[in-house]
């Protein structure tokens, strides 16, 4: 653990974290819009393994309007805390309503703000079957 340089308090460790991204990731699987709103900071954006850039307003929208995503498994999971800010980067299998599945390399930064942890910024890379281990 790593303790913050304005506060006595230790940051929390990667257990939190996992809870938080299966949190979040969960809601967005069950369109939880109080959740997502919750979890994601004002100023979130996502890039997407196609390279299009959601802002949070935009990304929330498209959840609303249907489902956007109908599975999320997570594995890997790494997470790297410095002060106010922590860096999760993992694997992920993400299931869409069409019914295709992606691979990708998912990394998200949080940012603790006014006391919670929120995500700033997320980005899917999408591994293509060359780059998987056999």
């Amino acid at each position: 653990m790593t303790h913050t340089p304005h506060q006595d308090q230790p940051s929390p460790d990667e257990h939190f974290f996992e809870e938080l991204e299966r949190r979040r990731t969960s809601a967005l699987v069950q369109c939880d819009l109080a959740v997502i709103e919750e979890l994601h900071a004002p100023d979130y954006e996502l890039v997407t393994p196609g390279g299009r850039v959601f802002t949070r307003a935009e990304y929330i929208a498209a959840i609303a309007r249907e489902p956007f995503y109908v599975a999320w498994e997570i594995s890997l999971l790494r997470v790297r805390v410095v002060g106010g800010m922590a860096a999760l980067r993992y694997k992920a299998k993400l299931g869409f309503p069409s019914g295709r599945e992606v691979l990708v390399w998912h990394t998200d930064t949080y940012e603790q703000r006014a006391g919670r942890w929120q995500a700033v910024w997320s980005q899917a890379t999408e591994l293509r079957p060359s780059a998987q281990p056999p």
